[in-house]
C-alpha cells in the first residue's frame, strides 16, 4: 500500500459539546478545499460527525484520523471508552446507551452507527468491553471524485 496523499488527525474531548462537530467540520472544509465531489464530501462529513459524537458521548474522547488515498478516503475513529458490549444491538436504529441527560440536550438517538453504515462503502468496528473502540470507515473514490 502506498503512502496517503494527505493524513490529518483531529482530537475529540469527552463531553465537549461546545466543540462537538468541529473535527467533522474542519475535515469537510479540507475536502472541499481539495475539490472533492460534494456527494463524497457530504457522505464523509456525516460519517465523521456521527463518529465524533459517539466519541464525545460514549467514548471518553479520542482521535479521528482522515487519510486521503488515490482509491478511497479513510476515516478512523479511535476512542478511549468502555467498548461496545453488543455490537449487533448497537447497529440497530434507535438503540442507545446514552444517559437521560444526553438525550435531554438532543443527542443519543441511536442513529450514529446506522448513519455511518449508510454513508460509507466499508465499515469496520473493532471493540472489546473495557478496551475502547476503533471504527474504520472508507468511501471509494471514482473517476469523478475530484
Amino acid at each position: 500500500m502506498s503512502a496517503p496523499l494527505c493524513k490529518k488527525e483531529f482530537f475529540v474531548q469527552e463531553f465537549d459539546f461546545e466543540h462537538a462537530g468541529k473535527a467533522a467540520s474542519d475535515m469537510r472544509k479540507l475536502l472541499m478545499d481539495y475539490g472533492f465531489d460534494q456527494q463524497i464530501v457530504r457522505r464523509l462529513a456525516i460519517a465523521a460527525y456521527e463518529a465524533e459524537m459517539n466519541m464525545v458521548i460514549h467514548g471518553f474522547g479520542g482521535t479521528l484520523i482522515m487519510e486521503i488515498n488515490f482509491e478511497y478516503i479513510e476515516l478512523v475513529a479511535k476512542d478511549n471508552g468502555p467498548g461496545i458490549s453488543d455490537l449487533k444491538l448497537a447497529m440497530q436504529e434507535g438503540f442507545s446507551t446514552a444517559s437521560d441527560e444526553i438525550r435531554e440536550i438532543g443527542f443519543g438517538a441511536g442513529m450514529g452507527l446506522p448513519n455511518i453504515k449508510r454513508c460509507v462503502n466499508f465499515l469496520g468496528i473493532e471493540t472489546k468491553p473495557g478496551q475502547g473502540t476503533v471504527v474504520t470507515m472508507r468511501v471509494d473514490l471514482g473517476p469523478d471524485a475530484i
